[in-house]
């Protein structure tokens, strides 16, 4: 029997969304889509895959958000491999149920206080600026050092069917603007209380964090999120009223996300493009690989695209065949999950890339790149690491059809997930630093990509090395490292654990070493804590303080120049909510760390990777 081709299985989204609002009204145990989801999805999601979400965190998708990921998105692949019928079960069998908007309304700010003021000191964005420093000033994050030393919790907020924060806010004066993941709203919150200014739906889960964007010529000023359909939304940050809407999608066949955060620039928005392959190409009868990194420059009165840059050509047929007979496509991958950041003075906007997903390989992937900001002409391209071909095949035991053999590719998964941040010595030398999931920390020339410096900590992989980036306060860079424990190692193996550097030299400063916290009930709160408990969520320099988080969601506060422990706070618990939603704290990683407006944000909660979920977004305050 052929399979309907994706878009003719999308357009029966009606139907999919009917049975599965009418499916989850029976028991889970006799629901027909628990059979499809062990024969198909189990394997995966219940241990197999150390990426693959678990069944709670499926199960808090919206049936629309299902569809998409299983029919055009990350998923299409598996979801290829099930009939129609099959389909429309799981969803039915995973998907959430409806849900109230009453945690919005019943936490509405008092109607004087729905003004959103951008007078006062702003962090407009997750890179805190347009280097992506993660450095907060005194004046601009109304905090000194000595505030972080005593905090206690302001408020807390929970969010109903949510088992992952990812997102910084983006925050002027006394409004947070938060995107809220799952439940798709963009809350602009009270920064003192926690009260809800305006609650705006983007009609999708959201991903990406928020970015609020210089006025336009009539004052507005809009506010920047991306959802899970690779869309971008310009929302008026002072309304919640939507500006615009417009796709990230390159090539609109191939899965596409929007990862990392944007960049406002002038009259332009940057969107940084992760498109590459990688889930898709666990499913045997896949043609792998389609998906390449890209890099949009957006008109931000009106969405029309500027320019765009592609890390490759467009995947073409190789002539091979995989094991189970499917055709092969490449060169594909390189995408650009982490976010931009601007070096003015050169006019250089500069991107980091993970590695390719099918053969050949590019000389783009695993690389730090160069670009023009004005053409996005490419400037120069520095490869850390080459002949990285990996894609979701290659997990587990034994790799599938789709993953490339040794010989063709060292199969490291070693991407730059973090921005590469450009840094300028008191001597006037200027640098250009990045942390790898390698485990490499970068030092650049900035002017043609060579390298001035190197370290190294830790073994990387997949689940290791650094994530999401790192940290710079002027004279030090953070490089937080997450390498995982597993049973076969021995704790003096485990490099998990936050390292400060010299950036003139490169020289050690510090490091903390993380080890496992389980006791005190945490074992129950946190079942993996014996095994991940490094450093992966972003950094955040704040008034020369380190604000960082562990994956088994302890929050640390580091006396940047010589690493003692200012502040200690377990998130991994229960907490009571100011809109009365029942929330509990996780893993603290990827945009979670945030502060402004006199206050620390702390999003706990990531059910990636098998880690801990949570849903509550954590506010302090220094203490009287």
């Amino acid at each position: 029997m052929s399979r309907p081709s994706f878009l003719h299985r999308a357009s029966g989204i009606f139907l999919i969304l009917l049975l599965s609002a009418t499916g989850r009204a029976q028991p889970a145990d006799e629901h027909p889509g628990r059979s499809v989801y062990q024969t198909y999805c189990a394997a995966c999601h219940e241990g197999g895959d150390p990426r693959a979400a678990r069944l709670e965190s499926l199960q808090s998708m919206t049936a629309e958000a299902l569809t998409y990921t299983l029919t055009s998105g990350v998923m299409s692949g598996q979801g290829q491999e099930l009939e129609d019928e099959e389909l429309s079960a799981v969803i039915g069998f995973l998907a959430a149920t409806e849900r109230s908007d009453e945690w919005i309304t019943a936490n509405r700010c008092a109607a004087g206080q729905r003004r959103v003021d951008f007078q006062g000191e702003a962090v407009p964005t997750a890179g805190v600026d347009r280097r992506f420093s993660r450095n907060l000033s005194a004046r601009q994050g109304g905090l000194a050092r000595d505030d972080l030393g005593e905090l206690e919790l302001a408020w807390a907020l929970g969010f109903p069917g949510v088992s992952g924060l990812r997102s910084a806010p983006a925050i002027a004066g006394s409004t947070l603007f938060y995107p809220v993941a799952a439940t798709g709203q963009v809350l602009a919150l009270d920064a003192q209380s926690g009260c809800i200014r305006w609650a705006h739906d983007a009609g999708a889960p959201l991903r990406a964090s928020a970015t609020l964007a210089e006025p336009l010529a009539d004052g507005t000023r809009p506010l920047i999120v991306t959802d899970e359909f690779a869309r971008v939304h310009a929302i008026d940050a002072a309304s919640g009223g939507n500006l615009w809407t417009v796709s990230g999608a390159v090539d609109p066949d191939a899965a596409t996300r929007l990862t990392g955060a944007p960049l406002s620039y002038r009259d332009r928005i940057i969107i940084p493009v992760s498109a590459s392959g990688v889930g898709r190409g666990a499913a045997p009868e896949h043609e792998c690989c389609d998906g390449r990194g890209a890099v949009l420059a957006l008109d931000a009165a009106t969405g029309e695209r500027l320019w765009s840059w592609m890390t490759m050509p467009p995947a073409e047929y190789t002539g091979e065949r995989n094991a189970a007979g499917a055709r092969l496509r490449g060169p594909s991958g390189a995408p650009i999950w982490s976010s931009p950041s601007l070096d003015e003075e050169r006019g250089h906007l500069y991107v980091t890339t993970g590695e390719n997903t099918s053969l050949p390989a590019t000389g783009t992937s695993n690389a730090i790149i160069a670009l023009d900001i004005d053409t996005g002409e490419q400037e120069w391209v520095f490869q850390a690491i080459a002949d990285d071909v990996w894609n979701m095949a290659c997990t587990g035991g034994e790799p599938g059809p789709n993953c490339p053999s040794a010989e063709d590719s060292i199969r490291k998964d070693w991407d730059f997930g973090g921005a590469a941040i450009p840094v300028t010595l008191a001597d006037g030398t200027d640098l250009l630093l990045a942390g790898q999931k390698s485990g490499h920390l970068w030092a650049l020339d900035p002017d043609d990509g060579s390298v001035v410096w190197q370290q190294r900590v830790g073994d990387g992989g997949a689940l290791g090395g650094n994530h999401w980036g790192v940290a710079v306060d002027g004279e030090r860079v953070f490089l937080p490292i997450n390498d995982p424990h597993y049973s076969s190692m021995s704790a003096d193996m485990i490099d998990a654990g936050v390292f400060a550097f010299d950036i003139a030299t490169g020289e050690p400063v510090w490091e903390y070493r993380s080890a496992p916290a389980c006791d005190g009930g945490r074992r129950d709160r946190v079942g993996t804590c014996e095994e991940k408990y490094g450093f992966s969520a972003m950094p955040l320099v704040v008034d020369g303080a380190l604000v960082a988080g562990t994956i088994d969601g302890r929050l640390f506060i580091f006396d940047g120049g010589n690493g003692d422990i200012l502040f200690e706070f377990d998130t991994a618990q229960a907490f009571e909510t100011v809109n009365g939603v029942e929330a509990h704290g996780g893993s603290i990683d990827a945009h979670s760390v945030a502060a402004g407006a006199g206050m620390l944000f702390v999003g706990s909660g990531y059910e990636r990777f098998r880690q801990q979920p949570g849903n509550v977004l954590l506010a302090f305050r220094p203490a009287d």
